[in-house]
């Protein structure tokens, strides 16, 4: 059978397909659902349905892989830190005498004179330092031999300002041991030597801690793609010999010190909220967390629930709710009054509100622990600076555990509206990039991952499977070829055959999707299974981005209204070019705040703060200076 271009003739198709397999014609989103299971009815083996009985495939070309070969997703390793190196200060003895009357020429300033001698007293000095900062120490005294930190044999202001701030690390959730420095006792019973020995170890530590802290200010404290493939962020360059010249030649430390974490309103409010929970007690109101309470149904954790409700009422919640509050608020029995009450906080906190008091609402409400709340803002803290310091405007973002996706424009949330994202076992990434197309009526590349994991298990033993299903096979030359003249059986993990779903009711990919290349192939895009987005619990995919609103996002990108979109939607398969620069973050972030600067806390759906913290565990352990 021979596929049929006419886009119009691909669901009569994929019905006939149902039928040759013995099953009964469904509508455009049943049919969905049974070809590609997503979550519903769901096959271990894979979404695509499992193939009949093998027939006997003889055996594959070398290097193929066979049958058993699939593409893995990216796993998570192990963190390892970067060793510290001892810095090695031999190269700032002083040199020998001028051997001629030109060298001789250049007379060392007064202070530069009393640096050089000064050096001495590194001799037996043990300084660990990471390695681009160790060199960069050698780098910047053997340019510039002076001191910066040091004033008439005394710490000068700079030193002090620079002190200071380290010591105030802990409110950007740093650790400030990791940049603390000996400070010289003031010169009382040291002897002239002594005294220049303590003051030019200070001057070498302080501007490795220095380093250390604007380093880790400005790109974190670890490196995140060496954690997963599914983290993808570019390199964030310092110059490090330029942070100390500055640093000489200014007066402004603190400014500059501070200047370097990112500059945007998100991590302010995280700072807000971390000072505010290390400063609170933990909630004296415990709530059972498995409660599970329908309307009519009784309680004696219900008064607990509605006092938290009460404390924490804004406005227009007060409005409507305070009265209700007040007079049921003692009350165990879960009356029909209170229901809408549950309903509003629900939605407030993202959940479809359905009025019934399950583990969800509990820990929306109840909140998890004081300590998991400062964890949870101290790995969004480290996160954001992976991230540039101006997150950009207008900007889409993408937040995972939120299960959101917001368009936002000079500091207002334009749109925002309820996604899907990669399931457990296919994972959505981690990075952010720049929204480039809208695809009307898109076709649907498969990928690889998804042709050799779920496809070809069953396209081995039914080959004909893609030409009866409305889909395209295409050569490496982009000739279009039958699936039923391809033998499947011969291709392992690498088959040279594209695969394209047509544009259709029934494509993967809705009526239309937004492309921001990148190397995971992942695009925000609408889909058939619009039942998904009344879930909670939306990690579903397969690693891209559905969008319960994906009209309104791509009018919102696009700068036009959504009936243009609809418009142009009524003209076939077409591509439009995003015109401005709209950085889109694809984030995952299980503590982040609204546009009012409240944080709101999520599920760690992924698990991923956990190996953030043995990562930054990791760090700390090569820092620690026993080790």
């Amino acid at each position: 059978m021979k596929i049929l271009g006419n886009k119009k003739a691909v669901l009569p198709i994929a019905i006939a397909a149902t039928i040759a397999l013995g099953q009964q014609p469904a509508s455009a989103q049943g049919l969905f659902d049974m070809l590609f299971g997503g979550g519903i009815r769901h096959n271990p083996q894979g979404e695509f349905p499992p193939p009949p009985k093998p027939r006997k495939i003889g055996p594959a070309t070398p290097g193929a892989g066979g049958g058993s070969a699939r593409i893995s997703s990216p796993t998570y390793n192990t963190y390892r830190a970067d060793k510290l190196v001892r810095v090695d200060f031999k190269s700032l003895a002083p040199a020998t005498p001028p051997a001629t009357a030109q060298d001789a020429a250049f007379v060392p300033s007064v202070t530069s004179t009393a640096f050089r001698e000064a050096v001495a007293g590194l001799n037996d000095y043990e300084l660990f330092a990471e390695p681009d900062i160790a060199k960069a120490l050698i780098a910047y005294y053997s340019a510039n031999p002076d001191f910066i930190w040091v004033s008439d044999n005394a710490l000068n202001s700079r030193a002090q300002d620079a002190v200071r701030v380290l010591g105030e690390a802990a409110s950007y959730g740093l650790t400030p041991a990791d940049y603390s420095v000996d400070i010289p006792a003031a010169a009382t019973s040291a002897t002239p030597e002594e005294r220049t020995r303590e003051l030019v170890r200070f001057e070498m530590a302080l501007s490795a801690r220095v380093l250390r802290y604007a380093h880790d200010a400005q790109s974190g404290r670890v490196d995140p793609n060496r954690m997963t493939g599914y983290y993808d962020f570019p390199a964030k360059p310092f110059d490090l010999e330029g942070a100390l010249k500055t640093l000489a030649h200014t007066q402004e430390v603190r400014t500059y010190l501070e200047s370097r974490h990112p500059q945007n309103p998100e991590y302010q409010a995280l700072r807000v909220e971390l000072e505010a929970l290390e400063a609170s007690e933990e909630n004296e109101i415990v709530v059972d967390p498995k409660l599970l309470l329908k309307p009519g149904e009784s309680s004696p954790e219900l008064p607990k629930l509605l006092t938290l409700i009460a404390r924490n009422l804004d406005d227009e919640m007060g409005g409507n709710y305070g009265e209700v509050l007040a007079r049921l608020g003692k009350s165990e029995v879960y009356e029909p009054e209170l229901v809408p009450v549950i309903k509003a906080v629900q939605q407030r906190e993202g959940m479809k509100g359905d009025g019934v008091i399950g583990p969800r609402t509990v820990a929306s409400l109840a909140g998890a622990s004081k300590a998991d709340r400062i964890e949870k803002v101290k790995v969004a803290l480290e996160q954001l600076r992976w991230l540039p310091s101006d997150l950009g405007s207008p900007r889409v973002f993408i937040n995972q555990p939120a299960f959101t996706a917001a368009y936002i424009d000079s500091g207002e949330e334009k749109l925002k509206t309820r996604v899907v994202i990669g399931r457990v076992t296919n994972q959505t990434a981690f990075f952010y990039d720049q929204i480039k197309q809208v695809d009307f009526h898109p076709y649907w590349g498969v990928p690889q991952s998804i042709i050799v994991n779920e496809m070809l298990p069953r396209l081995r033993s039914d080959p004909g499977y893609l030409d009866r299903a409305g889909y395209e096979v295409t050569d490496s030359r982009g000739r279009q070829i039958p699936s039923s003249e391809v033998d499947w059986g011969a291709y392992g993990s690498k088959i040279p055959f594209s695969v394209r779903q047509q544009p259709s009711e029934a494509n993967a990919l809705g009526e239309l999707k937004i492309l921001f290349p990148n190397k995971h192939a992942i695009y925000m895009h609408d889909t058939p299974q619009k039942s998904f987005f009344a879930r909670d619990m939306r990690a579903l995919s397969h690693g891209c981005v559905r969008l319960q609103d994906p009209r309104g996002m791509a009018a919102a990108v696009l700068g036009t209204s959504v009936d243009d979109i609809a418009e142009k939607l009524k003209h076939g398969h077409s591509t439009e070019n995003v015109t401005r620069v709209i950085p889109v973050y694809v984030a995952y972030f299980t503590a982040w705040p609204d546009m009012s600067g409240k944080v709101e806390y999520f599920d760690d759906v992924y698990g991923r703060d956990s190996k953030l913290m043995q990562a930054l565990d990791a760090t700390e352990a090569v820092r620690t200076p026993s080790s």
